[in-house]
């Protein structure tokens, strides 16, 4: 369907598998307009689709690889696209950003989005071009890594691929582009489930924006932006988010044996300071992007991507390893089998904590390291009792050999490294997300409790409502096709230069009584007809890009649409509040011995947030919310097809 806003191509292409047929899936402007693109785009496209409770693993499920309007315009860190589903490790909508060059590509080969439906009855590569789709069996390829799968392809094509994880359906397996991965919920079991090994796109169409003049200075405002902060431009080249490690330390955030502690005596070994002095080579960043935070390690005598800092957490911290290499080492086999590091992880932990108390003989224990690649192998290939269970997540597992307590899971969804009872608006994040345990779907709000500015963690004042704005902040900056780190320029440079200067200090102090103010702009953001282009440039970008109307109101109404968006389609799929809940360690249990302020007081956080986001009492949306955001008619099931 043709479209009047610039940078956008127009078309979005839908696959039927089963029918192995193609054809254009009709898209107006005013979903353009309202939903921006990205995993906002992807949450409409599903709505249409998902009206029920499915199988995540049958034939129902529809995957939706989406990218934003800015991908394409050289915009910094525009590279980003989306690819979302029904989940196999949750049962709810999933969404996965990923900086490879697929999405770049897609939309070179003249399409938005891509929507595939149905079940191939052979492992099979599409191949999406400018002029034509093809399908190929994809037999020889079966149980390649993702690197090798890429290069027996071989020629312009970007790519999308799954490895042996993927096809033998891990709930947790994802796709991978280039070296970068569409890691959490399963995106990859999905392909497999549909005997998809690899998607690849070419074409050479340019989407001609609104206003090119503009854009261009604005690009070079912005890159320049990026580099002068002190995050974007200094600590992120310098360590990438391994950084983090050492203040999640300081701030008893480091996930440790299970989230039972908050710090780690070994963590200088497994910090960012440690992976740049002995084994970094150099950084790198995704396509467009000056913030280069991306690691090149080595491994085995090969140059591959190093790790991030959740998996250095969850894989050094969490399992009482602090052996670096050999964390560097896991995280390449993972992304060659083709597995969610983080889900790996906290599965890998609960099964070590289950060994320990004897309710499961898996035969992984704290600190012992030995067999951690055996085991990763194990998984990807369901070998075996041990490798066969844990490829179910760690929710299957508690349900099997009980746990529940020390279960690191939301919804289904492994936890990441930042322990919230060291940040209770990141513990609020993590129940009321919509992936499950996602650091990015909570708001990551963990940055202004302690790893960036130093509100109050332990404080529930204005946690709500800073959880949602940051919230719709996310959803929106995804949505346009930015990298979230692009966001930290959101906070100004002199907090993080000066972090116990009078002005910082009293920024720290004033923030979380701010909360009804920031609550009121959440529940209406079109009150904010403003742009502050030296922190948040996204909008005039949009803006200049699309033609579209943008400011930050409209920036902020678009993300909370999405999030209440993806909420209603949950609640679709069975969540309900019993759902928006934290293990018992989290909740019942102090961090810190004497201190009761050191657990996340859930309930009380629950029951501010549901009623700054406009839910009810059972954590759906209310009739107010779904009219201001245009959602009533959406979940009209009679309505659509």
């Amino acid at each position: 369907m043709a479209t009047n806003y610039g940078a956008y191509t127009g078309k979005v292409l839908k696959i039927d598998l089963t029918k192995r047929e193609h054809s254009e899936y009709p898209l107006s402007d005013k979903d353009r307009k309202l939903f921006l693109g990205g995993k906002i785009l992807a949450a409409r496209i599903l709505n249409d689709f998902i009206t029920k409770p499915i199988d995540p693993l049958g034939e129902e499920n529809v995957l939706v690889v989406s990218t934003g309007p800015l991908t394409g315009t050289g915009c910094p860190s525009s590279s980003r696209f989306n690819v979302s589903a029904v989940s196999p490790l949750t049962g709810l909508l999933t969404s996965s950003n990923c900086g490879g060059g697929f999405g770049l590509a897609l939309k070179r080969a003249g399409y938005d989005a891509l929507i595939i439906t149905g079940k191939s009855n052979e492992l099979l590569q599409i191949d999406i071009t400018d002029s034509a789709i093809t399908y190929k069996n994809a037999d020889h390829l079966k149980n390649m890594l993702t690197g090798e799968v890429q290069q027996a392809i071989g020629g312009r094509s970007s790519k999308l691929v799954i490895g042996p994880a993927g096809e033998n359906l891990v709930k947790y397996a994802c796709a991978i582009s280039d070296d970068r991965a569409a890691g959490r919920g399963g995106i990859g079991a999905v392909m497999g489930s549909k005997k998809i090994k690899a998607i690849t796109a070419f074409g050479a169409q340019v989407q001609a924006p609104f206003n090119k003049e503009k854009l261009n200075i604005i690009k070079k405002k912005w890159t320049m932006m990026l580099k002068k902060h002190p995050l974007t431009g200094e600590q992120l080249p310098k360590l990438g988010t391994a950084a983090l490690l050492s203040a999640m330390q300081q701030k008893s955030l480091l996930a440790t044996k299970n989230f039972s502690a908050g710090k780690f005596d070994g963590y200088r070994s497994i910090s960012g300071e440690a992976l740049a002095e002995k084994y970094l080579i150099k950084n790198r960043g995704c396509l467009t992007c000056p913030i280069q935070c991306a690691r090149v390690v080595e491994v085995d005598g090969k140059q591959v991507k190093g790790p991030e800092v959740e998996v250095m957490g969850l894989l050094g911290a969490n399992i009482l390893n602090d052996n670096l290499q050999d964390i560097i080492k896991w995280n390449y086999e993972l992304d060659e089998l083709g597995m969610d590091t983080i889900s790996t992880a906290g599965t890998i932990a609960f099964a070590m904590e289950l060994n320990e108390k004897g309710m499961w003989k898996s035969g992984l224990t704290f600190g012992k390291t030995d067999n951690i690649s055996e085991t990763i192998k194990k998984i990807a290939f369901r070998e075996g009792e041990i490798g066969d269970a844990m490829a179910d997540g760690s929710k299957a597992l508690m349900k099997k050999f009980g746990g529940e307590e020390f279960c690191m899971q939301v919804k289904g969804m492994e936890l990441a490294a930042y322990e919230p009872r060291g940040a209770v608006g990141q513990g609020l994040g993590y129940s009321v997300g919509n992936r499950g345990g996602c650091h990015i779907n909570a708001g990551y709000v963990v940055v202004i409790e302690g790893l960036g500015l130093t509100i109050n963690p332990y404080t529930t004042a204005g946690k709500a409502q800073l959880s949602i704005m940051f919230q719709n902040l996310m959803e929106a900056v995804s949505a346009g096709g930015n990298c979230l780190f692009t966001t930290y320029a959101f906070f100004p440079p002199f907090l993080f230069r000066k972090p116990n200067s009078v002005i910082s200090r009293l920024v720290n102090a004033v923030l979380p009584f701010t909360g009804p103010f920031i609550g009121i702009a959440n529940k209406l953001p079109g009150i904010l007809k403003v742009n502050i282009p030296f922190m948040l440039p996204h909008t005039v970008a949009i803006k200049a890009a699309t033609g579209i109307k943008m400011n930050m109101g409209e920036l902020m109404k678009i993300g909370a649409r999405g999030f209440n968006l993806e909420r209603m389609i949950n609640n679709r799929l069975g969540v309900t509040r019993a759902d928006d809940k934290l293990p018992a360690r989290l909740t019942e249990v102090n961090q810190i011995e004497g201190n009761n302020k050191s657990k996340v007081p859930q309930e009380k956080l629950r029951k501010q947030y549901y009623k700054a986001r406009g839910w009810n009492s059972e954590g759906g949306l209310n009739k107010f919310t779904k009219r201001y955001y245009g959602l009533d008619k959406l979940d009209n099931i009679s309505e659509r097809k």
